[in-house]
């Protein structure tokens, strides 16, 4: 219900299951895609293999109420996907709910996918002067359509034919008959990691989904790898050699929920790291430090440790509150803002308070929130984030809007700060980030920077979850 002006906007989740036992795959499932809620809240959807077929099931809406009907009943299986979807291309339509079930020359095959194609307006002019007919605005579609033109009869060598054709970042996984399969790009933008336990194979796209499952020791898919799961175990292999990685860098800034390993780094662990480096730039004397809950807590956490300032709850979060939309006018705005984030007058009244937050995107929403602040008593507000300014859209999943729209591209902290009321705004430096996480040149940074990672079509991809 608040506008989420200010934040880069989720993309998706997938899960993959496959048990040697036939066991209750939609319910596995279910439990899997509900700890990723987080990573897309609009649709929701589960395909699995029903005797010798394939069914699916999809819907606009939350986990709980789209899939809950799997809690019910048994439905003995022996593989299954699902995928929570954020629309970053494409609308918020059914037909663009994942998973895709299809029958082809090849076979039937159910396919789920976080990331964006970056190359999908090329491949989807060619397909479409080749006759193809698209059923869904969704870029994922098209990589069923390039495995069923593939001239390789196997399954498998046409699999690999099509990836290789792809650029950008995908984490996917399918149900080929009788099989599971993981894939994650040569690149590694999203995490996608596997476990198991008693005969189940769990591929998700984090730590979270194997741990409601109690999955112990999942290993991260690699850069390039395929993972093919059936009734004689686990196979891999490099089906691309992998170049240097672009893993995501929001994905521990913002995305990933503070309990999963990403990129095998904890999630929690490395947002304090950002917190407290955020710490050693600024001087700004203050009474306390607050987040702006949930997604500012742990990098205020270091922030409070590396500064000595005591931490407070000075904003509470109503979680009832729904999923966010734009609202059409400033009082709805706030209203809206109202209805998510209030603050502890008690805690804050007279105070000099620094707040800490992941991202600024447009200003919109900080704006009222520093205002909320100020009127509860704050004597000063002064603003902090724990990523660099945002000053380019991403190609790769996230729904980060055009340069024009990034008020980073239009101000500088000191502009921003009055603009959104604050007494003053800083960023973390990208080369302080950089020193948060091991083996930074493995990460993708080109929302801050616009180094896009080479030999990618980019500025032409339109990026779906």
């Amino acid at each position: 219900m608040i506008n989420h002006g200010d934040k880069p906007r989720h993309h998706c989740g997938v899960v993959g299951a496959y048990s040697i036992n036939r066991t209750n795959i939609p319910e596995t499932i279910f439990y899997s895609l509900f700890s990723l809620q987080h990573r897309g809240q609009e649709s929701a959807g589960i395909a699995y293999r029903k005797g010798n077929r394939t069914v699916v099931y999809k819907d606009l809406g939350m986990v709980s109420s789209v899939l809950g009907r799997y809690l019910y009943k048994r439905h003995p299986s022996h593989a299954g996907i699902g995928h929570v979807r954020y629309s970053t291309h494409g609308g918020n339509k059914l037909e663009n709910a994942q998973p895709i079930v299809v029958t082809c020359n090849k076979g039937t095959i159910a396919l789920a996918h976080n990331g964006n194609i970056s190359n999908a307006v090329a491949l989807k002019k060619k397909l479409f002067s080749d006759g193809s007919i698209f059923q869904s605005t969704s870029d994922t579609e098209l990589v069923l359509h390039l495995i069923s033109r593939s001239r390789q009869k196997d399954f498998k060598d046409a699999l690999v034919e099509t990836l290789l054709d792809l650029r950008g970042a995908y984490s996917m996984v399918m149900i080929h008959e009788n099989r599971l399969i993981a894939v994650r790009d040569p690149l590694g933008f999203r995490p996608l990691y596997v476990g198991e336990k008693n005969g189940m194979f769990v591929a998700a796209s984090e730590t979270c989904a194997l741990d409601i499952l109690e999955i112990k020791n999942p290993r991260s898919v690699q850069a390039g790898e395929m993972l093919i799961i059936d009734k004689n175990g686990l196979t891999s292999e490099i089906f691309s050699s992998p170049g240097q990685k672009r893993q995501c860098i929001f994905e521990l800034i913002y995305f990933a929920r503070p309990d999963s390993m990403v990129f095998d780094n904890s999630v929690y662990l490395t947002r304090k790291k950002m917190g407290a480096a955020l710490a050693t730039c600024d001087s700004i004397s203050a009474d306390m430090v607050i987040p702006v809950p949930d997604s500012g807590n742990s990098a205020a956490l270091g922030y409070a440790e590396e500064s000595g300032l005591p931490f407070e709850l000075g904003l509470t979060r109503n979680h009832y509150a729904g999923r966010s939309f734009i609202m059409p006018t400033t009082s709805q705005r706030e209203l809206a803002v109202r209805m998510k984030l209030h603050p502890v007058r008690q805690s804050i009244a007279g105070k000099r308070i620094i707040v800490i937050d992941d991202s600024l995107v447009r200003g919109t929403t900080s704006r009222i929130l520093v205002n909320l602040l100020k009127d509860a008593g704050a004597k000063e507000v002064h603003f902090r984030l724990s990523s660099p300014e945002i000053k380019w859209p991403c190609y790769f999943g996230i729904d980060i809007p055009t340069k024009e729209e990034l008020i980073s591209n239009r101000m500088n902290p000191g502009e921003i700060a009055a603009f959104i009321g604050a007494d003053s705004v800083r960023f973390i430096p990208l080369d302080k980030i950089k020193e948060c996480v091991p083996g930074p040149e493995e990460y993708c940074f080109a929302c801050f920077s616009g180094d896009y990672p080479a030999n990618h079509d980019y500025a032409k991809g339109q990026p779906d979850g």
